[in-house]
């Protein structure tokens, strides 16, 4: 089989560097960025948060190939920064909104634990619930505040 170890597409070798920039000589305020170790996904991160920085200009990135375990990523500024400083700035916003969104998904889940909480303690009291929480079937908030029938954190457990 050609595919190489799995471990090899994550794990650094010894002396491996996991970034290397290089400034481009033909095209100004432009460099490129190898990055090894890592896929698509972290690219389109990369990319998506580069484009979103007002001094970028361009910002790119490609696999060379599949069984390779890493992307080259393009960037050209406007002149202001530097591309290696406007890749550090992006990186650095992206893992401020990754920690963000970490935040959120572990505040949904507490919510909802605490929503299916005051259900089941309504259920054991001996009140009668609707689909929607009472009786008459309105929708109840619980102690969260937040409508606990239905919401899009719902797996059905």
């Amino acid at each position: 089989m050609n595919a190489p170890n799995r471990f090899e597409l994550y794990v650094l070798a010894d002396g491996e560097k996991a970034l290397e920039v290089v400034e481009d000589t033909k095209i100004p305020n432009a460099a490129t960025i190898k990055i090894v170790k890592q896929d698509h996904t972290m690219a389109n991160m990369i990319r998506a948060q580069l484009l979103a920085h007002p001094n970028v200009v361009f910002a790119g990135y490609k696999v060379p190939h599949p069984n390779e375990p890493y992307f080259i990523l393009k960037v050209q500024t406007d002149g202001k920064i530097t591309p290696a400083h406007a890749f550090r700035t992006s990186c650095e916003l992206l893992l401020a909104t990754i920690a963000n969104l970490q935040r959120e998904f572990i505040r949904e889940f507490e919510l909802k634990s605490m929503d299916e909480d005051d259900a089941g303690q309504g259920a054991r009291a001996g009140g009668m619930t609707g689909a929607y929480g009472d009786a008459y079937g309105s929708t109840d908030t619980g102690r969260t505040g937040r409508p606990r029938a239905h919401d899009y954190a719902d797996f059905g457990m």
